[in-house]
């Protein structure tokens, strides 16, 4: 096949199948452009995209002035390394931070290096602010949780396909279930060596499971009450998606460390970052951590423009109102359905319980179906559907989302 031969979608699927790692098992369309909320496939077929590259362009496809910024950097220079300073990683930390209401950002480029960034930073911490004895921290995480895919996340997560003959596992992390403070406190009490609670203020891989009204409240009163370190992994209900910037923020919890990711970037770049105070963050000196694109010229740019489009156009706001009305039309359908259980999420953050168990292929047929009615979604954990849309979505069209996504269920009734 000639390199310029235009592909049709099954050409371009074959062309990963058979050149590919099958590391993914994507639904079978094959996008090549998207704009605002829209994706189309190679042959012109337009898609309400309901998934957003897993929460990444929250600011909607091809926005602008994130584009715009982009390309206007990359014109002037695209990277330096660490090795030496550049004009604009200072401003972009300095923007971040007042942002977020940080004394510090090491920035990164993706979510699970953020989060590998945060697990150094806080054992670190641990030894020389806490007097924890070198090598003997633990950390506190929950089951179910989704934080990456990297040797050490995987050691923590109890997800077999991403555990399964990858180990010998990393030692130091210690299981509690999730939206349990009882678990929490035992474990902070029985344990002089725990240093962190790394949790997802609302767990989304796992199916938008959102905990109880105050949990992250109490958990981070319980981290103070025994100087430990409490971790937000926002990297997917960060920048936001839930309704509020970031998803802590419902409960007027500030973390020790924010991790963010996806959305920072706006769906252009990889960017992702590590926030906190100068008490936390300067444990780490020169040499202890680093990484040649973080913090490059085009990342600290777009990460800026994609933060200030969330700001100008409102977008927390507008998730908070678009999930309120997203949640009610689809509990109206629930009320006379059999194939749904239930939804549940925080502004567009959101997922429904196909009434089938974990095994089955409802939910991915329901997915195949919804593609062909012109709207993608994908299944997460067998029998639930994640949607999340970008924000830049309007009430006209949120309406019509429903609409299909309704008329789709009921096929399988």
């Amino acid at each position: 096949m000639a390199v310029l031969e235009k592909l049709n979608s099954q050409q371009a699927i074959d062309l990963e199948d058979k050149y590919g790692a099958h590391n993914y098992h994507p639904l079978p369309v094959v996008l090549s452009r998207g704009e605002g909320v829209y994706v189309w496939d190679i042959e012109g077929k337009k898609y309400y995209d309901f998934l957003s590259a897993y929460s990444a362009v929250n600011q909607g496809h091809c926005h602008p002035k994130i584009v715009g910024a982009m390309i206007n950097q990359a014109q002037k220079l695209t990277l330096t390394s660490r090795a030496f300073y550049n004009d604009k990683l200072g401003e972009y930390e300095k923007f971040a931070t007042e942002y977020f209401g940080f004394d510090k950002l090491l920035p990164m480029n993706t979510g699970a290096e953020a989060v590998e960034t945060a697990l150094k930073i806080c054992r670190k911490w641990a030894y020389e602010k806490k007097g924890i004895i070198e090598n003997e921290a633990q950390i506190v995480v929950c089951e179910n949780n989704f934080h990456g895919r990297t040797t050490t996340i995987i050691s923590f997560s109890n997800d077999p396909v991403a555990r399964k003959n990858f180990g010998p596992y990393t030692k130091g992390f210690i299981k509690i279930e999730y939206d349990n403070l009882v678990a929490l406190e035992d474990v902070f009490v029985n344990n002089k060596n725990v240093a962190g609670f790394l949790v997802e203020p609302i767990q989304g891989e796992a199916g938008v499971y959102v905990p109880s009204e105050g949990y992250l409240t109490k958990a981070k009163e319980l981290c103070e009450k025994y100087n430990i370190l409490f971790l937000a992994d926002e990297v997917q209900t960060g920048i936001a998606r839930t309704g509020e910037l970031l998803a802590v923020n419902y409960e007027n919890v500030k973390p020790d460390i924010l991790i963010l990711g996806k959305a920072l970037s706006g769906g252009v770049y990889p960017v992702s970052g590590v926030f906190a105070d100068d008490h936390i963050m300067e444990v780490i000196k020169p040499g202890n951590h680093g990484s040649t694109f973080g913090g490059n010229p085009i990342a600290a740019t777009v990460a800026i423009a994609a933060l200030e489009v969330i700001r100008e156009e409102k977008l927390a706001e507008n998730a908070f109102e678009m999930g309120k009305l997203f949640r009610s039309e689809l509990n109206t359908y629930i009320e006379n359905s059999k194939i749904v259980n239930l939804v549940r999420g925080k502004g567009l953050l959101n997922a429904i319980v196909i009434n089938d168990d974990e095994e089955s292929e409802t939910a991915w047929d329901i997915c195949v179906a919804l593609k062909e009615n012109g709207l993608l979604a994908k299944p997460t954990h067998g029998n639930i559907i994640r949607f999340a849309p970008p924000l830049v979505m309007n009430k006209e069209q949120l309406i019509d989302c429903v609409n299909i996504i309704t008329r789709t269920l009921k096929e399988f009734e």
